[in-house]
């Protein structure tokens, strides 16, 4: 199974994999990095801050635009992808498996899962 296959989506572009009961990966589509263009600035919350679902949680520049992420889930951040801030570009080439922007702890119950898409019927809602 890819790892596309096991994300949930956010109409807002972003996705979240569970990893385990309580720990999720948090990180942009590849839909949002196409219409964003080259990136060139991404801005990353601390370990240890906390957000609600929906809350901006981190900001992304391109060459095209500049944009804020949205939490699509609750929680607290676990860990950051600090290559990606030296690096924002490597997003263009991979925004999942190497891409990923932060890990968190979901702090709320799983019915905050219930609105966010498979990838499959993300990709058919974009069409």
């Amino acid at each position: 199974m890819s790892f596309k296959e096991n994300i949930l989506c956010a109409n807002s572009h972003e996705y979240v994999l569970k990893n385990d009961e309580k720990n999720c990966t948090v990180g942009l589509t590849d839909y949002a990095i196409e219409q964003l263009g080259d990136i060139v600035f991404l801005e990353l919350p601390e370990v240890g801050d906390e957000f609600a679902k929906g809350d901006t949680f981190a900001n992304i520049e391109s060459v095209k635009a500049a944009s804020e992420i949205y939490m699509p889930v609750s929680g607290k951040i676990t860990e950051v992808n600090t290559d990606l801030l030296s690096s924002p570009e490597a997003l263009n080439e991979d925004c999942y498996e190497n891409g990923w922007l932060v890990k968190i702890e979901h702090t709320k119950d799983d019915d905050e899962f219930n609105d966010l898409l498979s990838y499959s019927d993300y990709k058919e809602e974009l069409e």
